[in-house]
């Protein structure tokens, strides 16, 4: 393959990366927010520049091949460098960006987001904040197109996501745990529980959620195995959202059990408009993370992350 005359395009590298990250040419164009076949003559273009193959198509997932491997931490440095050079380059001019851009996912932009902030704002002079609330992956995409500054989203330690594979910087807030609920029934105890005979009807997240993805991998025996028929308690899934609320809102309307952040549930718990379904193994204890951008920030972003560096008092119920 002869090397390309074309000057480089930045899009290309930033392609390349998000390829590399997700070993899969259509998740990659949907990061990016570009069509497929505008994002495969990208790639291919890049690999003109270059002069050599990057990626061996013949695998599933999509890998790189040696060259790429070896361009692979080159590309990530020139990119974030580039970043870095274009902000230090608005600080001299006086424009940098003053706002804060937070990806929050939905039942933390409500539940954790507003007090944590509001704590933080005794400690921290900032300008605008903009907020995006949505589904997890949506979160992830917004920080690989470098349109948020912060995710905040729920994790788990032995459950990665797209963010620690891509070792972007986190910093644990706080501790929280998703829960199964149903509605009582007439004697108190959850009206949807295991050990009756019938499949137990399940509320379940979708594969867009990091909730899902933790639950998934966290109990297959419920998930997994019930789609092969060989969990050990049978279960319909009947509904699935990505959306927390949403799935309160189903199991509230007494049509299934929904596995719930406790901080999202504590006041019907209480009421006891909602009951545990006590299964022991079935709570997963879950983390409140924040992750930052790779490359350097903007001034007022960057310190916000030395504030938020050590112990935060931001934890969403006791630790467990």
């Amino acid at each position: 393959m002869e090397s390309d005359n074309r000057p480089l395009d930045l899009e290309w590298l930033e392609d390349f990366l998000a390829l590399a990250e997700t070993g899969n040419f259509s998740r990659a164009a949907e990061a990016r927010a570009i069509a497929q076949p505008a994002f495969s003559r990208h790639i291919r273009s890049l690999e003109q520049w270059v002069g050599v193959d990057l990626v061996d198509r013949g695998a599933h997932p999509v890998e790189l091949t040696e060259a790429g491997r070896k361009f692979l931490p080159l590309a990530r440095d020139a990119v974030a460098g580039l970043a870095a050079a274009r902000i230090k380059a608005r600080l001299a001019q006086g424009d940098a960006e003053a706002s804060l851009r937070f990806a929050v996912t939905h039942a933390l932009s409500i539940t954790f987001f507003p007090r944590w902030l509001g704590a933080l704002e005794t400690r921290l002079r900032h300008g605008p904040i903009q907020t995006l609330a949505d589904h997890s992956r949506a979160c992830e995409d917004l920080m690989a197109q470098r349109r948020v500054q912060f995710v905040l989203c729920y994790g788990h330690p032995e459950v990665p996501g797209r963010l620690d594979e891509s070792r972007y910087p986190v910093v644990v807030l706080g501790v929280d745990a998703l829960v199964p609920v149903s509605v009582p029934d007439d004697a108190g105890g959850p009206r949807h529980a295991p050990g009756r005979g019938a499949p137990l009807d399940v509320l379940a997240y979708s594969d867009a959620s990091g909730l899902g993805r933790i639950l998934r991998s966290r109990l297959r025996d419920v998930f997994d195995d019930a789609s092969a028929g060989r969990a050990r308690q049978p279960v319909a899934t009947v509904f699935t959202a990505h959306n927390a609320f949403l799935l309160k809102t189903m199991a509230l309307a007494g049509r299934g059990v929904a596995w719930l952040p406790e901080s999202l549930v504590e006041a019907e718990l209480a009421s006891r408009a909602l009951v545990p379904v006590g299964v022991p193994g079935w709570r997963v204890p879950i983390e409140v993370r924040i992750y930052r951008q790779s490359a350097a920030m903007a001034p007022t972003a960057e310190a916000l992350w030395q504030v938020i560096g050590g112990p935060v008092d931001a934890t969403v119920g006791p630790a467990r």
